[in-house]
């Protein structure tokens, strides 16, 4: 029997979670899932440039699952260039370190840590505010 998945530590949550080709529409193109855990594989080794090891220590998970979810994120992201296909980043077992809030009146984007609960954007004081970490099922994780 395998054993049951670990929680994975994410910093925050993707600002955008969709990506397609240009001048088609989504309906039209064959979705792939990206897990955020896969999200941010990418984005530690790949944006970041942190070592597969350290990468691991940040996520909180040994290093060869480390390298299998960097590998499978490539694998997927380069299938939505070379197929032109789109992917919808979702799901997974996670816990954001922080939260990111974007204001519907304003545009402001900002971050918070995930045990604060905003109600007003800091830049304009308006109350409608965008959750990103409550689209992964997250609003408060525990660290």
């Amino acid at each position: 029997m395998a054993r049951p998945q670990k929680n994975r530590k994410i910093k925050e949550p993707p600002v955008f979670s969709r990506f397609k080709p240009a001048g088609v529409k989504g309906k039209a193109l064959d979705r792939i899932v990206l897990l955020i855990d896969e999200y941010e594989a990418i984005r530690l080794a790949d944006n970041l440039g942190m070592s597969h090891e350290e990468a691991a220590d940040e996520m909180e998970i040994s290093r060869p699952t480390f390298t299998r979810l960097v590998e499978q994120a490539r694998k997927k992201v380069s299938d939505m260039f070379i197929k032109g296909k789109m992917i919808v980043i979702e799901g997974g077992k996670v816990h954001f370190s922080k939260n990111l809030f974007k204001c519907r009146s304003c545009g402001n984007l900002f971050g918070v840590n995930i045990s604060e609960n905003m109600k007003q954007c800091p830049s304009c004081g308006s109350e409608e505010l965008m959750n990103l970490a409550g689209g992964f099922g997250h609003g408060k994780c525990c660290l």
